[in-house]
C-alpha cells in the first residue's frame, strides 16, 4: 500500500511539473504579442508567478472531482450535479484571479476582449475561455490517473496470475516427490528385514535425493548440471532394487550452468522405472540420452515393458508432466510413443524462448 501512494504521489508530480513548464512557456510566449512593451524578465517573472496563482485553482479543481469520481457514491444524476457545482466555483474562481489580480497588479491594465472593449468580470465569452482551460487540465489529471490505476492494475493480475501457477507447480510437484518417498521408504525396510548389504547405500542416495527436494528443487531454476545430478542418485537407487536392469545414461552438455526448472526432467525417468521396469518380469533397459547444444535441450528416455502394462496409471503421470511443461515452458516439443514392448519419450526445450517467471 505503500508503495503503490509513493508510486501515486511520484506520478503525479511529474505531471503537474511538466503541465506547469507547459503552461509557462504558452504564457510567456503569449504575453510577448499582448504586452510587446515590457522586458523580457518582467514577462517571464509575472508569468511565473501567475501560473502559480492558476495552480492554487487547478489542483484543487482536479482533486476534487477525482474524489467525487472514486469516493463519492451518489446517484448519477446527484454525481454529474456536484461535478457541475465544483466545476463552476472554479470557473468562478479563475475569473476572479484574472480579471481582479492578473491584469491590475501584474500586467497593470484593464482586461480587454479584442484589445480594446473592456471586458467585464463575466460574460458569456471570457467564461467560455476559462472553463476551457480548466477543463483541459482536468482532462490531462484524469487520463494520468486512469492510466496509472490500469497500469497498476495490470501489474496486479500479472503478479496473481504468477502466484497462481506457482502454486498450481507446487502442487504438481507435491504429487510426485511423496509416491517416490514412501516407496523406498517401504523398500528400505524390506530390505533391512533382510539385512541387505546395500541398505546403507541406498539410505544414502535417499537422503542426497531428499536434500535435493527439499531444499534445491524449492528454488525457481537450478543448473541442468545439478539436475542431473539428482537423476544420477536416482537411478542408483533404482539400480539397487532392480538387479536385472540395463541402464545406458549418456549426457553431453555445452553449458552445464543452463538453469532449469528442477524435477521436470526426473519425472521421465520416475515413469520409466513406475510403469516399465516396475511392471516388468525379466530382463529390462532404460536408455536415457540428455543433449544440450546452443541453448536447446534435446532429451530422449526409451525403456522396456510389459504388454499389458497399466496405461491408466501412466496417463495420469504424463497429464500431471505436460501440465508442467505448458506453465514452464509454452514452446516445447514432447512426444510420446507407446509401443507394444516399450516406451519412447523425446523432450525438446528451446531455452531462448522460454519466458521469466
Amino acid at each position: 500500500m505503500k508503495s503503490e501512494r509513493t508510486s501515486k504521489l511520484q506520478v503525479h508530480l511529474l505531471f503537474w511539473i511538466l503541465y506547469y513548464l507547459l503552461e509557462a512557456y504558452l504564457d510567456f510566449y503569449w504575453s510577448r504579442y499582448q504586452f510587446p512593451d515590457f522586458k523580457w524578465q518582467i514577462r517571464l517573472q509575472n508569468t511565473l508567478i501567475l501560473e502559480l496563482g492558476y495552480f492554487l485553482i487547478k489542483m484543487p479543481l482536479a482533486y476534487s472531482l477525482l474524489y467525487v469520481y472514486e469516493k463519492v457514491h451518489l446517484r448519477i444524476f446527484f454525481k454529474y450535479l456536484l461535478y457541475v457545482l465544483i466545476i463552476i466555483f472554479a470557473v468562478l474562481g479563475h475569473r476572479l484571479f484574472t480579471h481582479y489580480i492578473i491584469y491590475p497588479y501584474i500586467y497593470e491594465a484593464i482586461e480587454t476582449l479584442d484589445g480594446k472593449q473592456p471586458s467585464g468580470f463575466i460574460n458569456g465569452f471570457v467564461a467560455f475561455n476559462s472553463f476551457m482551460d480548466l477543463i483541459f487540465m482536468v482532462g490531462l489529471v484524469f487520463g494520468v490517473e486512469i492510466t496509472r490505476q490500469k497500469n497498476l492494475l495490470k501489474d496486479q493480475i500479472s503478479q496473481l496470475k504468477s502466484e497462481k501457477l506457482d502454486q498450481e507447480l507446487t502442487m504438481l510437484k507435491a504429487q510426485i516427490n511423496p509416491h517416490f518417498l514412501f516407496n523406498t521408504l517401504n523398500n528400505i525396510y524390506g530390505m533391512a528385514l533382510k539385512k541387505a548389504d546395500e541398505t546403507p547405500d541406498v539410505i544414502l542416495q535417499l537422503s542426497k535425493i531428499m536434500r535435493y527436494n527439499i531444499y534445491e528443487a524449492a528454488e525457481k531454476r537450478i543448473s541442468i548440471e545439478k539436475d542431473i545430478e539428482n537423476i544420477k542418485d536416482f537411478i542408483q537407487i533404482q539400480k539397487i532394487r532392480h538387479h536385472h536392469l540395463t541402464v545406458n545414461l549418456t549426457i553431453d552438455l555445452d553449458n552445464p550452468s543452463q538453469e532449469i526448472s528442477p524435477l521436470i526432467l526426473i519425472q521421465f525417468v520416475e515413469n520409466a522405472f513406475k510403469h516399465g521396469v516396475s511392471e516388468s518380469l525379466g530382463e529390462t533397459f532404460i536408455h536415457i540420452d540428455i543433449q544440450l547444444r546452443n541453448g536447446i535441450l534435446t532429451y530422449f528416455i526409451e525403456n522396456s515393458k510389459e504388454e499389458k502394462a497399466n496405461e491408466h496409471s501412466t496417463r495420469i503421470g504424463l497429464k500431471n508432466i505436460r501440465r508442467q511443461l505448458e506453465l514452464l515452458y509454452p514452446k516445447h516439443l514432447l512426444s510420446v510413443e507407446d509401443q507394444s514392448d516399450r516406451y519412447i519419450v523425446k523432450l525438446i526445450i528451446d531455452f531462448h524462448g522460454t519466458p521469466s517467471r
